[in-house]
């Protein structure tokens, strides 16, 4: 009887360790999108933007390597995220690249959700105290960027490139915008641009 109660303790343990190894795989695979080691698409969309940004000094191979670990680093330290070299959700949103994304991004001002909600962090952290058309004014410079030569052809790209907008150094780009920025953001994506094509903020 003795020997049956450990054997059937044994075998609960086990179970339980196999359960709990693989809860923490599937958070790490959840969590850790892209990490040292990593290779494939994704990651050549990681160093092509924090390559156009200057973060990232290598070669757009696709491989995860100590660079890539070290671009990433940078680019949370400068933009608030916990600097730990692995593009997780956060960061990844933070790049402009929604989460496991496998295919490259189209420029030239497509919509998306990262799009959308990217831009609207940077209308509440820019001009949440503006007037409406004010914030709509910001997004549409920020869209004209994009359709500019001059500029990086992505939403992230403008909005974190090197000094161009206060709020990506000093942390407010990572607040959650509220309803009227996100609405400000939507109407600009929609065409309406108060700005007159301006790519200058006043």
């Amino acid at each position: 009887m003795k020997k049956t109660i450990i054997f059937i303790i044994s075998i609960f343990l086990m179970l339980f360790g196999y359960a709990y190894y693989m809860f923490v795989t599937n958070n790490i695979s959840i969590e850790a999108l892209s990490r040292y080691g990593s290779t494939g698409n994704e990651v050549k969309q990681i160093q092509t933007r924090l390559k156009s940004w200057g973060y990232y000094k290598g070669t757009i191979d696709g491989v995860y390597g100590s660079k890539t670990q070290a671009a990433v680093k940078s680019f949370q330290r400068a933009n608030g995220l916990t600097a730990d070299g692995i593009a997780g959700p956060k960061t990844l949103e933070a790049i402009g690249l929604p989460a496991g994304s496998s295919s490259n991004s189209s420029g030239g001002g497509s919509a998306s959700n990262s799009d959308l909600n990217l831009l609207a962090r940077l209308v509440y952290g820019e001009a949440r105290g503006e007037e409406y058309i004010g914030q709509v004014a910001v997004a549409a410079v920020v869209l004209n960027r994009v359709k500019s030569s001059k500029f990086p052809n992505t939403v992230a790209g403008v909005i974190y490139q090197r000094g161009a907008f206060d709020v990506v150094s000093d942390g407010q780009i990572n607040l959650s915008p509220n309803q009227t920025a996100k609405n400000a953001a939507r109407d600009a994506l929609n065409g309406w641009d108060p700005s007159n094509r301006s790519t200058l903020l006043f």
